[in-house]
């Protein structure tokens, strides 16, 4: 057994070796998929006859393995088919026989995933549940009774059902497009189970196969189901989706099917991309290059894929549709756009995009027919330069772009069947680009449809719940589509190096210009695109409550209908980067700013007296429903400046003030001091918790605070730091946590009483921990980054900080500001994915030291490096 588990381990590992010593072209890979094939064929049957088993029983290779083609580390799924009668359970000697082979298999090398039945067993088991269906369909016998496998195979033709088989894979098919989204274009797809990967083809050849239509391409196209052209470009698709797959199996010696980050190197290094003219290795350039090689073969797979199950479900069904015309080039058949001749398009290639235009407006239309598919999918050639320039298809393409609804699903389409980037060429550019930063998941030209598609639902009452503020902010808005053009180009120069929003604004100002857009609409559209993220930087990086920041924003806006329109695209691009970049802390932040910025746009200057004067008449309003005695407040709001009233909100102060009056005249009243008070609640703008620290000021204050919340496992969303006249310190924390919603009330009374005694005890700061650092982040790090330059009033120092995140980050910064005693005012800490950005508004002595700020700065950095 040694021996021969040797020579199929040193055999296999000489096939994997000259594949891996050849250049990486697709033809081979197939020979190199057989051969792996072949090889394990051969050492199954010799364990088969080692083994000594009857010759009436029959080895049959299914699932992939079935197809005769192996992938490096899949696994070798096997059917032991017994005839009837005969059965493990009442047969002592076949029960050994078969516990011996498998074992022999493990002790071989052979990852072997096996089933024993009968042929009545694979008949009720197949017929019970349609992924043994699927993997029987692909039967092929290895060694043992030929006799035996042809009954087999009688049987299992007999009893399937050709339409329900179909309906069944299409809808596994959906149910599996579902779970990744619906795209192929994830940053680290699944070559086998994403959209548009290898399980897509199969799915075709699967129901050819069970409907009799053929198991190969070439027999798809001889029946009619595909051209030859797309029998071709299928093939060619396939081979590069198998050798991707192929090489990372070898990359990560293991059965692993997605393209993760730190597999994507060596993959593209192992085909031969990435490589400079001196030979260098370039990996971000093979990166790229290869999911772009990636993303162009899925999204051609999905269309193909689109068109031949279309055509196999209409050859099963038969084509009883009847045509409802809707004018001479177009039909409606049975809820798809049908056109009336295979070469509309090449005819007439003004039709291509009234394509679109009808799907969008016409009802009851639903999708586009195989023959509209394959018709656009011929007339690629059609769409050049002509095409783009022709002022028929300008106008139609404006027309899409306005249409009062079914905007998201025709630009999705266009998309989709390759329309969009062949007349927008600008867009072309990005399909299937990579953005090799920490919070995009999507590629960027998934990114622009999704912040579309979140643009689209502040304009749809169904969607109104979702982001309230921004529904009643689109109600009032005239010209939807300007909103819709921005989030077209807003990210359209991404990957040319350069200020993207400058460069996008140049193309989008082309644009605008070709489509005859009037200057007003185009003055806004290019403004949405040149300034998408300056509002969100200004939101989560500067103090909302200096009236200079509102001032300059709103000089910057220069109206209300361009805040508008720009508090709705930021809003809608952030939530387009990830599901994990959103929260609500970041919504009411940029709700705030928009509300102080409408304010000071109205004509009114900012008046910090009469504003605090309102805040404090509010938040008394808020006291007078919890039956205060008269005047509580005053024992605190007396030690308070201007400054704590302009950075909280009136709820903040009136709680602020609730918490903590009984205390402080309690004290005041002993003569006693309060000592340290920490009190917690539930947020009041969304996920998290609020805590309150009340505490003597100390220089390390803020560090131990920071180093207690990545203790206990909270994120800190935000951080207000004031020191009042009597020497405490009143500071407020926006936190979140995984656990929060099950055990908010236990977390309330872990955060009170734990945070008060980290505050109390004595001592040095502990040494930060070395946090753990994800994936993503060991895959695209980022080279840390420390900005100290002084605010505009020359009064403070303004702290910028940029870092791939990791647990303990921010306990590392104060650490080091605290040693150097330098006091802290306002911490705006903003988690894009897993990249930090955060900023500090500080002061200290040390700060107006040239040696002592470059002491400071290289601390910084060394602890931002420490991950």
């Amino acid at each position: 057994m040694n021996a021969l588990a040797q020579r199929y381990r040193s055999d296999k590992a000489a096939l994997l070796q000259a594949m891996s010593d050849r250049p990486a072209a697709t033809r081979g890979v197939r020979g190199v998929l057989k051969n792996l094939s072949h090889l394990t064929d051969h050492m199954l049957v010799e364990l088969w006859r080692n083994a000594g088993f009857d010759d009436d029983l029959a080895l049959v290779a299914v699932g992939g393995f079935g197809r005769g083609e192996l992938y490096p580390y899949s696994d070798v799924d096997v059917l032991l088919l017994l005839p009837e009668g005969r059965s493990a359970d009442s047969d002592a000697q076949l029960k050994s026989q078969i516990e011996t082979f498998i074992g022999s298999c493990w002790d071989t090398g052979l990852e072997i995933g096996s089933s024993v039945r009968s042929v009545d067993e694979c008949i009720q088991e197949s017929s019970a549940d349609i992924t043994v269906q699927t993997s029987l369909l692909e039967a092929r016998l290895v060694v043992g009774s030929a006799a035996l496998f042809h009954h087999f195979q009688q049987r299992f033709d007999a009893a399937m059902d050709p339409k329900a088989f179909f309906v069944a894979k299409t809808l596994e098919l959906r149910q599996r497009h579902t779970k990744f989204e619906n795209t192929p274009y994830s940053l680290e797809p699944n070559c086998k189970e994403s959209p548009g990967g290898l399980r897509d083809l199969q799915v075709i050849l699967w129901v050819a196969k069970a409907a009799g239509f053929g198991n190969s391409w070439h027999e798809l196209a001889r029946k009619g189901l595909a051209t030859s052209f797309e029998a071709r470009q299928i093939q060619r698709n396939e081979d590069t989706l198998a050798l991707i797959r192929t090489r990372l199996h070898i990359a990560a010696k293991r059965r692993e099917d997605r393209l993760v980050f730190d597999l994507q190197h060596a993959v593209a290094q192992s085909i031969g991309l990435g490589f400079q003219e001196d030979g260098t290795l370039d990996a971000r350039a093979a990166s790229e290059a290869l999911m772009k090689r990636y993303y162009w073969a899925a999204k051609a797979v999905t269309q193909l894929n689109q068109i031949l199950l279309l055509n196999i479900e209409e050859r099963l069904n038969g084509d009883t549709q009847t045509l409802r015309p809707i004018n001479e080039r177009f039909a409606d058949k049975a809820g798809m756009l049908e056109v009336t001749s295979d070469d509309l398009y090449l005819r007439e290639p003004h039709a291509i995009l009234e394509t679109f235009w009808l799907y969008e407006s016409t009802v009851g239309i639903n999708g586009l027919s195989a023959r509209t598919l394959r018709a656009l999918y011929n007339a690629r050639k059609v769409m050049n330069g002509a095409f783009r320039a022709d002022p028929v298809n300008r106008a139609t393409f404006l027309r899409i772009l306005q249409a009062p609804e079914g905007i998201t699903h025709a630009i999705r389409l266009m998309n989709q069947t390759s329309v969009l980037g062949r007349y927008l060429w600008v867009f072309r550019r990005i399909v299937g680009q990579m953005q090799h930063d920490l919070f995009h998941v999507y590629t960027v030209d998934q990114h622009i449809l999704m912040v579309l598609r979140n643009a689209r639902r502040f304009f749809m009452a169904e969607h109104a719940h979702e982001y309230p503020f921004c529904s009643q902010l689109a109600a009032g808005w005239d010209k939807p589509w300007i909103l819709y053009a921005g989030a077209l180009f807003h990210d359209i120069a991404k990957g040319r190096g350069g200020d993207h929003s400058q460069l996008g604004r140049a193309e989008v100002r082309r644009f605008c210009k070709d489509h005859s857009i009037g200057k007003d609409d185009a003055d806004l559209i290019e403004f949405l695109v040149a300034e998408h993220l300056t509002m969100s930087h200004i939101a989560q990086k500067q103090d909302l409550s200096d009236p200079d920041v509102i001032q300059g924003f709103a000089k910057r806006v220069g109206n209300e209908r361009n805040l508008t329109a720009l508090y709705l695209l930021t809003v809608a691009d952030i939530r387009g980067t990830s599901p994990k970049v959103w929260n609500a802390w970041k919504g009411k932040l940029l709700e705030d700013l928009y509300r102080y910025t409408l304010r000071a746009l109205g004509g009114r200057a900012p008046d910090p007296d009469a504003e605090v004067e309102a805040r404090k008449r509010e938040a008394l309003t808020m006291l007078a429903l919890y039956a205060l005695p008269f005047g509580a407040h005053k024992d605190l709001w007396d030690t308070l400046d201007v400054g704590y009233f302009m950075r909280h909100d009136a709820s903040d102060i009136a709680w602020h003030t609730r918490q903590l009056s009984r205390s402080l005249s309690q004290a005041k009243a002993q003569e006693k001091s309060v000592g340290v008070m920490v009190r917690a609640r539930m947020s009041p703008v969304g996920e998290g918790l609020q805590v309150m620290v009340y505490a003597p000021d100390q220089a390390d204050l803020f560090a131990r605070i920071c180093g207690y919340f990545d203790q206990a496992g909270f994120n800190i969303l935000d951080a207000k730091i004031h020191t009042a006249s009597n020497g405490y310190a009143i500071d407020t924390f926006q936190v979140v946590a995984s656990r929060l919603q099950d055990h908010y009330r236990e977390l309330i009374n872990m955060v009170e009483s734990g945070l008060s005694q980290t505050i109390e005890a004595a001592g040095p700061l502990p040494a930060p921990g070395r946090g753990r650092v994800s994936r993503r982040v060991k895959s695209f790090p980022i080279a840390p980054r420390v900005s100290l330059q002084p605010d505009e009033r020359a009064q403070k120092w303004l702290l910028s900080i940029s870092a791939s995140d990791r647990v303990g980050l921010l306990y590392s910064v104060a650490r080091v500001l605290a040693n150097h005693k330098v006091n802290l005012f306002l911490a705006k800490i903003s988690t894009l994915g897993e990249r930090v950005e955060d900023t500090f508004l500080i002061d200290g002595a040390a700060l107006q030291q040239n040696r002592a700020q470059l002491e400071i700065e290289t601390e910084l950095l060394n602890a931002l490096q420490q991950a």
